[in-house]
């Protein structure tokens, strides 16, 4: 069939051009290494080791920022429990005991975090399903430093089950 009629048919142009063999060859079902990476949209592509290394500075800011707002989100539950005493909520850097004496507000505050946090990690895990082997050691690098840099010196402070999994 002549590509211009493909085209001029509607819908048989797009159901053939997701299919051909080009963009088969395009989705990686291992792990591959080089700077050829399309994440989470069609127009995030990186086509030069410029535009790859920007990519994985993007990617580890994530996912300091994931360890960033769960240690945030953590806090919250712990100032929203029944278990705080108020004279306990100074210890809790960053909130405000006027602002989030009500219990509520802090159980409000820590669900946006929760969401937000949520969407974090759904980010992080399509990234990972990349199979770009740069992008997943740069994900996995930056949990495991915005942890240290975050949440390694609160474990005496924060008494909940923690999920290591960063998308979960």
């Amino acid at each position: 069939m002549d590509t211009n009629k493909i085209h001029q048919s509607g819908g048989l142009a797009s159901h053939k051009h997701h299919n051909s063999p080009e963009n088969a060859a395009m989705m990686h079902m291992t792990f591959y290494w080089g700077p050829d990476v399309t994440l989470l949209i069609d127009s995030w592509k990186t086509n030069s080791w410029f535009s790859y290394f920007l990519t994985l500075i993007v990617c580890f800011l994530f996912a300091a920022f994931y360890q960033f707002m769960e240690d945030h989100r953590l806090r919250f539950k712990l100032l929203s429990s029944s278990h705080t005493a108020v004279g306990d909520v100074e210890n809790v850097p960053l909130l405000y005991t006027k602002l989030f004496s009500d219990r509520r507000r802090a159980r409000f505050a820590g669900t946006v975090l929760f969401g937000i946090n949520s969407a974090v990690n759904y980010f992080l895990m399509l990234a990972v399903m990349s199979f770009n082997g740069g992008v997943f050691v740069v994900i996995v690098v930056g949990l495991a430093v915005g942890y240290l840099l975050f949440r390694s010196g609160d474990d005496e402070l924060i008494l909940v089950d923690e999920d290591p999994c960063a998308c979960g």
